[in-house]
């Protein structure tokens, strides 16, 4: 498991965010291990929420950018099954010890990991207006 968490570590590249000596422990999961882990998957997590949005929201692409951005964070914060897959993307490349500190805190973990892939996504949305020209 040691090689597996070491080619984790290193997959997914450096520390982001500010860490301080005030940072917590939920910060610095976060910095250390959720924000690299969200850059990486970010062509996935798009491709994901482009089927998403295909297979429920079929005029999605016809909302204004307002409503769009109002879907992006209502389709995660309210449809369970999608939100859990998100999450699922994410906790596959955590280390054991990782996921160890993860359970120990994962509800206010899960609020910022979701939080960051709202902003995310909505950071991107000219994407989902150039996916509907391709169509």
């Amino acid at each position: 498991m040691e090689a597996r968490d070491t080619f984790l570590k290193e997959f997914r590249g450096e520390t982001l965010g500010t860490i301080s000596a005030q940072s917590s422990a939920d910060e610095l999961f976060q910095n250390q291990t959720i924000r690299p882990i969200l850059k990486l998957q970010n062509d996935l997590f798009v491709a994901v929420f482009i089927n998403y949005v295909n297979k429920n929201k079929a005029d999605f692409y016809s909302y204004t950018v307002e409503k769009k951005l109002q879907t992006i964070e209502n389709s995660i914060q309210k449809d369970i099954k999608f939100r859990n897959s998100l999450k699922g993307i994410v906790m596959a490349l955590f280390t054991l010890e990782e996921y160890e500190t993860y359970i120990q805190n994962s509800s206010s973990l899960n609020k910022r990991m979701m939080n960051l892939l709202i902003d995310r996504l909505k950071s991107q949305v000219q994407l989902f207006e150039l996916e509907s020209k391709s169509k």
